[in-house]
């Protein structure tokens, strides 16, 4: 395929892949629709790629050395015992990832996409309209705009979503994720309890938290990144049910009491300071949804990222997937006769990595939070077996077809 006026809605990472895609096949317009206004790069926390995944898009040419990444080696997994000041370790897993900054990767690939891309910052779309040979994209001010193809890059929250499967919506998995950031040096004594290049897991029953280091988004130094899994409390659960009016990010004060009542059971006190170290301002909730489609693309629209399949951040996999499906979407329109016969070779392909990816993050969900273990009970053997089990070797995403 070549030619083409190509509009794709959604600029973070997801959709800068989608921009830099359409623009390596040869399109003659790519137009990127953004909502917010101003610059991302302040929008995200830590994200972390395997090691393969990385060396796959790197040949593929999106992702490469001079990114701002930081080497992940081990996954330990640590429980309190007594008064331990880092608690006590029970065993670990391998961890062959490079963690990212999500701020500073979207702003990398963000440079990546050629100067004739015309990336509109606060155009917000309201709708969709499949048309034949091509779509409508209207948007809110009451504009509209034809294209030969529009690429759905827009999130969970996907306006495009709905003009390919309508009444699709994503479910509430059951449990959130607390996220923060903070400078690695302001990190508590003693350095020890937290070794360059680990990813600790400190665990209670009913949930867990993965604290690992990540590039600074201004490019000085490190800042320490920590995701926190557990249910919330009855009354606030039901404020997540449906994503389409839930504020994702709002740190209520039940939420804040909640964590702090779990941190002070059941964190050693290192790990209590890590918390407590993390300013409010840097804190927020992510909940977790789940959504798999039976197809991404119809017509002469198609979904990538977040907005064709909705997996928790558990499986490793959220920005691995979207950059993924961008070069899979890159190489189907390439090989296609035909704008249908392109898509249709991408959906074929991305469609069950979606599903299987969200299958993963169920099954992760159940093992480290729904239904945990006596990790006290545990060694390591007993990790190994159980992190197998409950799919551990799936963690990370699978590999991208050639």
């Amino acid at each position: 395929m070549r030619g083409g006026r190509v509009a794709v809605v959604g600029g973070s990472i997801a959709g800068c892949a989608a921009a830099l895609a359409a623009s390596r096949i040869g399109a003659d317009e790519v137009v990127v629709f953004e909502r917010a206004t101003g610059q991302l790069q302040d929008r995200g926390v830590g994200l972390a790629l395997h090691n393969d995944r990385y060396a796959e898009l790197e040949a593929a040419g999106y992702l490469d050395a001079g990114m701002p990444w930081i080497q992940l080696a081990r996954r330990p997994w640590v429980v309190r015992q007594g008064t331990a000041r880092a608690g006590r370790e029970i065993g670990e897993v391998p961890m062959p990832f490079r963690s990212y900054n999500w701020g500073s990767l979207w702003r990398e690939l963000r440079d990546r996409i050629p100067a004739d891309v015309d990336y509109r910052s606060g155009a917000t779309v309201a709708r969709v309209r499949p048309e034949a040979d091509g779509a409508v994209v209207a948007l809110t001010d009451g504009t509209e705009e034809r294209f030969d193809l529009v690429v759905g890059a827009d999130g969970y929250r996907s306006v495009v979503r709905p003009a390919l499967h309508p009444g699709a919506v994503a479910e509430y998995g059951g449990y959130l994720a607390w996220r923060g950031t903070l400078p690695a040096d302001r990190l508590p004594d003693p350095p020890e309890a937290f070794p360059d290049g680990d990813a600790a897991t400190v665990v209670w029953p009913g949930g867990h938290m993965i604290v690992y280091r990540i590039p600074s988004p201004h490019g000085d130094g490190a800042d320490v990144n920590w995701v926190f899994y557990t249910t919330p409390p009855a009354a606030a659960a039901l404020r997540f049910g449906d994503p389409a009016t839930v504020q994702p990010r709002a740190l209520t004060d039940d939420l804040i009491r909640h964590q702090q009542r779990l941190v002070a059971e059941h964190f050693p006190p290192f790990w209590q300071e890590v918390i407590q170290l993390t300013g409010p301002e840097d804190t927020f909730v992510q909940p977790m949804y789940d959504m798999a489609l039976p197809s991404y693309a119809a017509g002469r629209l198609v979904l990538l990222g977040d907005a064709a399949a909705i997996a928790r951040p558990n499986t490793g996999s959220g920005a691995i997937k979207a950059v993924q499906d961008a070069a899979a979407l890159e190489r189907a329109l390439r090989s296609g006769d035909s704008w249908e016969e392109a898509l249709a070779t991408y959906s074929a392909e991305r469609a069950p990595v979606g599903r299987a990816t969200v299958e993963l993050g169920r099954g992760l969900g159940q093992a480290q939070v729904e239904e945990t273990p006596d990790w006290a009970a545990m060694d390591q053997s007993t990790i190994e077996r159980w992190w197998l089990e409950a799919g551990g070797r799936g963690l990370g995403g699978q590999p991208l077809r050639r």
